[in-house]
This record gives C-alpha cells, structure tokens and sequence, in this order.
C-alpha cells in the first residue's frame, strides 16, 4: 500500500527544512536570517513600499517577528521607515536593493537547481499543482474551525 500521507508531509517538510538551510546558508554574508529573505524579497517587488501588516501577510510571519526582522534591516540600513508612525511603509534603501538583487539571483540558483531535470511543462505542472493543494488544504482547514 502507498504511504500517501507519509510521502506528502515528510516531502513538503523536507523541502521546507532545505529551503530554511539554504536560505540560513546564503544569508550569512550579510548577517542576516531567513525571515530576512522573504522581507526583502517582497519590498524589492513592491517599490512602493510595505506595512508591516502586509509583509506579515505575504510571508506567514507573526507580528513579533517581522517587528525584529524590520529592526535588524533599518539596523544594518537595508529599509527605510518610521517605527513611530502606525503602518508606516517601508521601503528598501539602495543597500537594500543591491542585497535584494543578490538574493534574487541566489533564488533563481536555488530554483534552477531544484528543477534541474524537469522540463518547462513539468515544472508549471508542479507548481500549479502545489498550489491547488496549497488552496484545498486551506479550504479543509477553515471548514474544521
């Protein structure tokens, strides 16, 4: 008998844990953490800036730790923004948009290197279909609350 939910969860967790190593791996350099990545990663797609409130939206982040995230960023001065003002954007700084460039290229490794053997048709079959599971196991999750 196939192991169905075995397979699934200790693939999805294994993939999670290498991503969170190679993220922790790449970051270095800079002194910074993998919550650092997504951050940085969203304000170099969003030039407009970004709430706190936002960046915990997109990286599934609690509040506590994009508030630390944000502090060691404005620290090492990566963003911009007025910790006194409530959902003050923040922005990257140039420093912050040559890290952000950095680590795009890094990502771009690391999914080229994930998907080494898979051709352009399985590669946009896989991610579709990661993300329908991603959107029914959501859909089954609200239904039990």
């Amino acid at each position: 008998m196939e192991k169905i939910f075995e397979t699934f969860t200790v693939t999805i967790l294994k993939i999670n844990k290498l991503v969170q190593k190679i993220k922790h791996r790449e970051m270095r350099k800079y002194g910074l953490q993998c919550i650092h990545v997504m951050c940085v990663y969203y304000l170099k797609e969003n030039e407009e800036g970004l709430t706190a409130s936002e960046l915990m939206r997109l990286s599934f982040e609690d509040k506590a730790a994009i508030s630390r995230a944000l502090k060691v960023l404005k620290q090492k001065g990566y963003i911009e923004y007025d910790p006194k003002t409530y959902n003050a954007p923040v922005t990257l700084t140039p420093s912050g948009y040559r890290v952000a460039d950095e680590i795009y290229e890094k990502a771009e490794r690391a999914v080229k290197g994930g998907s080494a053997v898979m051709s352009e048709e399985e590669r946009t079959f896989f991610y579709r279909s990661l993300q329908t599971i991603a959107e029914n196991l959501k859909n089954y999750y609200e239904t039990l609350e």
